[in-house]
């Protein structure tokens, strides 16, 4: 039978039921959202209110549900007595409705009368059992249910759970998979009819313990988000933060779901939550959703915004305190979670005790697990890095700290450790996940008592698995690398931090464009792997340097060759494609702009930010965004470009970051024809077909662009908007300094309104720009403010 799913229904318009349609969206899925017809309609009011209210709220959702906005059309309103006919149109249906077992069957009995045979039926349920929701189905219908359990915020959770019944039809997983994979970008998890599937149980269990030991340590909240933050390779929101985006009363249903349905756990006496916390859902300190929890927003007696922290003991609120430990510090100064998550638990302060008791505690729990929730490790690690973003799973922490000495070390803390890690370690196996012979990464299952590969989608592509083979790596230097990925292509990887561009990375991309043009490759990808930022810009400290010893000349240079490796990659007879992702600001953008091709992951965040710190784009980002603005017009065209040109310097000039690949779309950051990745792990592995598809279709470069510019009048009229903000109080006076040197750039310098100028003339008036401004005190300030702090300046 085609399962392929080209339509879908979400039953339920809640903030749940929003944030999937809103996904689906995303993704180009039409999509109908069914909710009641409200007991209170007027005299007017459409029938289908909430559900158009839910579309509305969508589009208000912050963080963004949308890419963009405009996606909200993809979504039809409807409810269920008159929209019935509707749900035959559906491919997939998933109910999301309130978890109360009694209104999902009511649903379900609903779905049953209008459904399509055939049509695939899932529940977003976190909690409920699947084999009670499908008991009263009709059999066939049982052969096309599933539980799809989503993670809220939709868009940036990868995680999608699914769990088959007894009579779910293989098939029927296996479609739900492939479009959760490929047409929503989610990582697959399959998990088991049990309470709170995986990433809920182990999650919430690792709350809870981190509850009991904070305790016995006699720890703060802020202590506790402090260790279990960045520090642990944990998100920014840590363990309190979390709660209370999360709400307090659902981290209590969920406790208590784990607690009434799991019997048989070893461990089902913590599933208990603790007084002070039940203390807090019984005074409404619920979290965000009630303005306040473990931590509340205030003002002082000045009328400044604090943060105030609860002490769990008393219930009184105080001021945030810095929470400072040797092994936070110590973990802070390292990239890589591994060696974060060692230097924590190998620590000899109260946080590192912490850290210890929690994780090994969590470790335990994970490996007792198997196969109650999951068959193996590898569904568990996903889960938990998909679901909570952790940096690394249990496991593959387990490993990270080493597994036969911290066994060593938990049976010397009195904990019993499961059977079957004794058993690996004593086949010979030092890690759950290892390499075998021909590279391949393998993980232990302790159900057959030996290594299986590591299973991988179709269209992931991972660097790591690549480079294995040291003869892959075709040449390094500590700032890049040069690797050969097969069939042709070769990929730029950066490895510096946050893979900003300095000498070393800019000198590598010219090497691996002088090979592209000896025809050693076919075809170049610029891409890198890992962390939140595909390229965060240019290196300041070095021009920091260059401006505080007044190098102008070095300076220039420096600019110059940046200029000149992103126009070559551009013009190049071989295409070259860019594969950004995450962070990619300044000159990242610049480089994602500059190539054949840009292959951009779902969620990047691009933009000419440069005015931050005092300067303007330098690396032909200016005349790129002149390229995108005007660079389709027909020259001999009479048209006037101070529109235009004064739309791109609100890009640049205002700093504006597009929150989306599809965003950057639209300020003109990305092209009509570029390609977007909704699955991270498949972005090189796109990347790479899209270089080799421009191959086989005979590319060749496009020519280089002339621009009708309004000169020194154009210059003016943006000045006067510039004045205007300050004024207003909107921009500074060094704003003002910033905003004029761009506009110069934008309109062409010193020529009559109207003439046609090259790249070349604009890329000489970034140079000159650029250095000019590095000369001046506002911009070494705002500089060595950003190098001290992580913040611009506004001077």
């Amino acid at each position: 039978m085609d399962y392929r799913i080209k339509k879908v229904a979400v039953l339920g318009a809640g903030v749940m039921g929003q944030g999937i349609a809103a996904h689906l969206a995303n993704a180009g899925i039409p999509s109908v959202l069914y909710d009641i017809v409200p007991k209170d309609l007027k005299p007017g009011e459409p029938r289908s209110r909430l559900a158009i209210e839910g579309i509305k709220n969508a589009g208000k959702l912050k963080p963004a549900a949308f890419y963009k906005k405009e996606l909200a059309e993809l979504i039809t309103p409807a409810n269920y007595d008159d929209d019935g006919e509707l749900l035959a149109e559906c491919d997939l249906i998933i109910e999301v409705v309130v978890e109360l077992l009694p209104i999902k069957n009511k649903v379900f009995e609903w779905v049953a009368r209008h459904r399509r045979p055939g049509s695939i039926v899932t529940s977003n349920t976190s909690g409920l059992k699947l084999a009670d929701m499908a008991a009263g189905m009709p059999e066939e219908m049982r052969q096309h249910f599933a539980v799809t359990h989503f993670f809220n915020p939709v868009r940036y959770m990868r995680l999608l759970e699914i769990v088959a019944g007894p009579d779910t039809k293989p098939e029927v997983v296996e479609a739900l998979a492939e479009f959760g994979a490929k047409r929503l970008g989610k990582g697959i998890v399959y998990a088991k009819d049990t309470p709170n599937f995986i990433a809920n149980r182990i999650g919430v269990y690792g709350i809870l313990r981190v509850f009991h030991h904070m305790e016995a340590l006699d720890m703060t909240v802020e202590e506790v988000d402090a260790v279990f933050g960045p520090a642990m390779g944990r998100p920014k929101s840590a363990v309190f933060r979390t709660g209370d985006l999360v709400g307090l009363d659902t981290l209590v249903h969920v406790i208590r779901n784990v607690y009434d349905g799991c019997p048989e756990d070893e461990a089902r006496e913590a599933f208990q939550a603790p007084g002070w916390l039940l203390k807090m859902v019984d005074e409404g300190a619920l979290g965000d959703k009630a303005g306040y929890g473990f931590y509340k927003k205030s003002r002082d007696e000045k009328g400044k915004r604090v943060i105030l922290v609860r002490n769990i003991k008393t219930g009184e609120y105080a001021p945030k305190a810095k929470a400072r430990f040797a092994s936070v510090g110590k973990a802070r100064n390292y990239d890589d979670a591994r060696a974060k998550l060692r230097a924590m638990v190998k620590g000899r302060d109260k946080g590192a005790e912490l850290a210890w008791r929690v994780s090994a505690d969590t470790l335990i729990y994970s490996a007792n697990r198997i196969p109650e929730i999951a068959d193996d490790i590898v569904n568990i690690d996903r889960g938990m890095k998909w679901g909570f973003a952790w940096e690394l799973g249990p496991f593959e922490s387990w490993d990270a700290i080493g597994v036969r000495a911290s066994v060593e070390r938990m049976k010397k803390d009195g904990l019993a450790v499961p059977a079957w890690v004794d058993e690996m370690l004593a086949a010979g196996r030092e890690s759950f996940y290892a390499r075998d012979e021909s590279g391949r990464l393998t993980f232990w299952d302790p159900m057959s008592k030996a290594a299986k590969p590591v299973p991988y989608n179709d269209n992931w592509l991972f660097l790591d698995d690549v480079t294995h083979d040291r003869a892959a790596i075709v040449k390094k230097n500590p700032s890049a690398r040069l690797i050969d990925l097969g069939d042709g292509v070769a990929l730029l990887r950066f490895t510096t931090k946050m893979n900003i561009l300095d000498d070393g990375n800019i000198g590598l991309y010219n090497e691996a464009l002088d090979q592209l043009d000896a025809g050693r490759w076919e075809a170049l990808v610029v891409g890198n792997q890992g962390g939140n930022a595909f390229c965060a810009g240019a290196n300041l400290v070095m021009i920091g340097m260059y401006a505080a010893q007044r190098m102008w000349t070095q300076l220039e240079q420096v600019v110059a060759a940046l200029q000149q490796v992103l126009k070559r990659a551009k013009y190049s007879e071989r295409p070259v494609v860019v594969a950004p992702y995450g962070l990619t600001l300044g000159g990242g953008t610049e480089l994602s702009m500059q190539c054949a091709h840009t292959q951009a992951a779902a969620e990047t965040y691009m933009g000419l930010v440069e005015v931050g710190v005092g300067l303007i784009p330098a690396g032909g980002g200016c005349k790129e965004v002149l390229s995108r603005y005007l660079g389709h017009i027909p020259e001999g065209t009479d048209y006037d470009p101070n529109p235009f040109v004064q739309q791109a310097f609100k890009n640049i000039g205002l700093a504006q970051v597009a929150t989306s690949a599809e965003e950057a779309r639209a300020k003109g950051y990305l092209r009509p024809t570029d390609g977007v990745t909704l699955d991270p792990d498949a972005l090189i592995h796109d990347a790479k077909q899209a270089a080799l598809a421009l191959v086989q279709a005979g590319y060749r470069p496009p020519r280089p662009t002339r621009f009708k510019l309004p000169g020194p009048s154009g210059a003016s009229a943006i000045e006067l908007f510039l004045y205007q903000m300050h004024e207003g109080g909107f921009a500074t006076d060094h704003d003002l300094v910033v905003g004029k040197q761009l506009a110069r750039v934008l309109t062409g310098g010193d020529i009559p309104s109207g003439t046609w100028v090259t790249e070349d003339h604009i890329l000489d008036l970034e140079r000159e720009a650029f250095v000019s401004l590095c000369g001046t005190e506002g911009t070494q300030k705002r500089i060595q403010h950003m190098l001290s702090t992580g913040k611009p300046l506004r001077n």
